[in-house]
């Protein structure tokens, strides 16, 4: 009877077990049908229908005069700096790119801390530099318009001429002094006319051998040089008269100026 009794439990216990089994398995199967369907379709509006509702009566009609309006000068008007908006990177010329050249050697010749340091001893450099050129220049001006002596050219007659006087000092015995004077005697030049006296009387001591012409030799030099003593004598009161009147400040009289001429003539001949 035990026996029994226990086999029919065994058997309810497992029944129980197999429902619940199947339960779950009827759970899954309808989960995954109800998931897989499709979605019904949705119901498409009857637009012949609706458009049907309106006619082109129903359509309002704007009336409205429109205006033209013209826009003049708008570039004009709106070129200020204000109204830009972007900011355009100027292009560098053959002089910006120069400069950073200088800024790079200078930067690295001195050592500078940055950049800008040594961009800003480029431009005080560069300053500096047009300030010593302008300078100069003004110097070559200067120094053109003024004669040897320190006079301005715009001063007497006779001082302008004295740009050429070198020139003659340097070719001396190529000079042709017989028709400098006639025409410095022509054109009333009295002092010019003594200077070539001269200078000619310093050619023919250099031809005859009695002194060593030299451009920068003074008239002492050429005094010493000189080994008659007669002929010294006569220099040296030629040099006087040249002295006193070439670098005189005062009007040549005619008498001082014929005597002066005799004097020279007699000597320059006497050679």
């Amino acid at each position: 009877m035990r026996k029994t009794k226990l086999r029919l439990e065994k058997s309810t216990v497992s029944e129980k077990i197999l429902n619940k089994l199947l339960y779950i398995v009827l759970f899954f199967f309808c989960l995954n049908t109800a998931f897989s369907q499709d979605p019904p379709p949705e119901k498409k509006p009857d637009t012949v229908t609706a458009v049907s509702k309106f006619s082109e009566k129903d359509i309002a009609i704007d009336s409205t005069e429109i205006k033209s309006r013209s826009f003049s000068k708008l570039k004009e008007k709106y070129s200020d700096s204000s109204f830009e908006y972007e900011t355009k990177t100027q292009e560098k010329n053959a002089w910006d790119r120069f400069k950073e050249w200088l800024s790079y050697w200078f930067g690295k010749i001195f050592s500078l801390s940055s950049e800008e340091a040594s961009m800003s001893f480029v431009e005080l450099f560069l300053k500096i530099l047009a300030v010593i050129i302008i300078l100069f220049v003004i110097y070559l001006i200067v120094k053109a318009i003024m004669n040897d002596e320190g006079r301005w050219i715009f001063g007497k007659s006779s001082d302008k001429k004295v740009i050429h006087y070198d020139e003659i000092e340097k070719n001396l015995h190529l000079v042709d002094f017989e028709k400098l004077i006639k025409e410095a005697t022509k054109s009333g030049e009295s002092r010019l006319v003594v200077r070539y006296y001269y200078l000619w009387l310093l050619k023919k001591l250099a031809e005859k051998e009695i002194i060593e012409w030299d451009v920068e030799k003074t008239n002492s030099d050429y005094l010493y040089e000189i080994k008659s003593e007669k002929l010294r004598n006569d220099f040296s009161y030629l040099s006087y008269l040249y002295n006193y009147i070439w670098y005189g400040e005062f009007e040549l009289e005619e008498d001082t100026l014929s005597k002066a001429v005799k004097s020279f003539e007699k000597t320059i001949k006497a050679l």
